[in-house]
């Protein structure tokens, strides 16, 4: 009987061992989450017309949010379009012109090849002739002159076009469109009030995937691999709760431990970061702590 019991009480002794040293195991890296955070700022000067956006909203790619005030450039926009038509008329004008004394200049073409048959059989003089190529001579100097008059209406023409495109590219930044998919996490700029280029609107990222920033020793790094699939618990009500995670990026060199290890020894030691994705399912917050565990 007393055999037994002794047998009884050493097994409670070796167990309770177990778990103290279970307990007392230390992770093989600690840090924080983060995010890719995006902040995205205004493209344009004006009143801010609509802006559909609270914090905490989930938003997909080029999703359309709102719009700054665009009737000043609209304004803008078809006073160009009127000038244009102007410009349009002064070259139509100068291009009939140039038709004009194309086909004068054709009607002397043809009269100077009669004369020229004319004069093989001695029935037209050769001052004729003469008269004629200098009067198709005239006409040339008259189409370059007339030419040259209209280069400058051209190039106005051009100049006129180039500002209609900077305006409507204007007018389409004005609609504020979220560039990526992610969790508005703060607003900035409120609907009517006044915003100016590059002023920021919102920051936003996607928390679908997040990314541990660990720190690792110079001895850990070589069982530290991309692509690699780690444990990473959070601490959770019922003790911790455990992720899979892939490693995404190892720091190429070394850097003094970062004030969140508390140790002397280990404040003075120089680590690897590494950075780790996590599938987030709504309870990885940016900033909370964490502990890597590499699966062995």
């Amino acid at each position: 009987m007393k055999h037994l019991k002794k047998i009884v009480i050493l097994s409670t002794v070796l167990v309770a061992l177990s778990s103290c040293t279970n307990g007392n195991e230390k992770a093989d890296g600690y840090g924080n989450f983060e995010a890719t955070e995006i902040v995205i700022s205004a493209e344009n000067n004006g009143k801010i017309m609509q802006f559909n956006l609270d914090e905490g909203s989930v938003l997909k790619k080029n999703t359309f949010i709102g719009y700054i005030d665009t009737i000043p450039l609209s304004l803008k926009r078809e006073q160009l379009v009127i000038s244009k038509s102007i410009i349009a008329s002064k070259s139509k004008s100068v291009l009939s012109q140039v038709a004009v004394l194309n086909a004068k200049l054709e009607s002397a073409i043809i009269t100077k090849n009669r004369i020229e048959n004319l004069l093989k059989d001695n029935a037209a003089t050769q001052k004729q002739l003469d008269d004629v190529s200098g009067e198709i001579n005239i006409i040339k100097q008259q189409i370059s002159s007339v030419e040259f008059q209209n280069t400058p209406i051209i190039n106005e023409y051009k100049n006129i076009d180039i500002q209609l495109q900077q305006l409507n590219d204007q007018i389409l930044k004005s609609k504020i469109i979220n560039p990526v998919n992610g969790t508005v996490l703060t607003k900035y700029a409120e609907q009517n009030e006044i915003t100016a280029f590059g002023k920021p609107l919102y920051k936003i990222a996607d928390l679908n995937t997040m990314q541990l920033r660990v720190y690792v020793s110079e001895t850990q790094l070589s069982s530290v691999q991309i692509g690699q699939k780690v444990t990473v618990k959070i601490d959770d009500a019922n003790g911790m709760k455990s992720y899979t995670g892939t490693v995404s990026w190892v720091a190429s060199e070394a850097e003094f431990t970062p004030k969140i290890i508390q140790t002397k020894e280990e404040r003075i030691a120089l680590v690897y970061a590494v950075k780790i994705d996590v599938e987030n399912d709504g309870g990885l917050k940016i900033g909370m702590p964490a502990e890597m565990w590499l699966q062995k």
